[in-house]
Formats: C-alpha cells, sequence, structure tokens
C-alpha cells in the first residue's frame, strides 16, 4: 500500500488492488497478519504481491523457493506460471532443475556467464529437451 500511497493513487483504487493481488496470491485471509504471523511460503507470497501491485511487465525472480520445502516449491513455481499466463513476463533463476523440468517452459542454461543451451521443455544433464 506504501507504494502506491506514495504515487499519489487513490485510496479506493488501492484497496481494490491490495485485495485482488492477495487472492491472486491466496493470500486474502492473512491481509492483517504481520510478517512475523506468516510461514516461509505465505512470506514468498507476500514478496510476489508486493512485485505484482503496480502491475510490471516483467517480474525476475531470484530463486524464489530457495528456503522452501517441496511442496511449498512447486505452489510458488505454480503461482508464477499463473501469473505468466496472465500476461507478465516471469524469469527464475534457479538451481532446481527438477524442479523447472515439471513446467515444460523455456529455459536458459548459463555456465560461467555463457548461455550453453536455450530452448522449451527443460534442463537434463547438460542438454536440453523437448
Amino acid at each position: 500500500e506504501f507504494v502506491m500511497r506514495a504515487v499519489g493513487m487513490p485510496k479506493k483504487e488501492i484497496k481494490q488492488r491490495i485485495t485482488y493481488v492477495l487472492q491472486l496470491v491466496g493470500l486474502e485471509k492473512k491481509a492483517e497478519n504481520f510478517p512475523s504471523e506468516l510461514s516461509g511460503g505465505e512470506q514468498q507470497r507476500v514478496a510476489i504481491a508486493r512485485a505484482l501491485v503496480n502491475n510490471p511487465a516483467t517480474i525476475i525472480a531470484d530463486e524464489p523457493t530457495g528456503n522452501l520445502d517441496p511442496e511449498r516449491s512447486m505452489e510458488i513455481m505454480t503461482l508464477l506460471v499463473k501469473i505468466n499466463q496472465l500476461g507478465t513476463t516471469v524469469v527464475v533463476v534457479t538451481h532446481e532443475k527438477d524442479l523447472v523440468n515439471k513446467f515444460g517452459k523455456r529455459v536458459i542454461t548459463i555456465d560461467q556467464g555463457r548461455i550453453i543451451n536455450d530452448s522449451v521443455g527443460g534442463y537434463v544433464g547438460g542438454h536440453i529437451h523437448e
């Protein structure tokens, strides 16, 4: 809310946008909670909501599942795919090849700063498969 107020957005629009974004990330029932009252996965969804609130064209998620268990990691990646389907470009930086492979999206593999593969399908042992 703070950022939207700082740029002069009307209170009614702020409330509508926050409600929409919290529903999108599945946290509408946690709107009144403090960060310390949220799980790691919920805190990560708050970070995604914060990124979405101003309707960006692109989101860059750097290791969005780094400290999460496999189930929460899948939830976050599924949410990022949903955001992408709604029209936002989502770039995910991760080392979790197995998780990435479950989504069949474009994968760019970088080794020592150089692109070594760029394809759709997933990453398997140094090669991209379709």
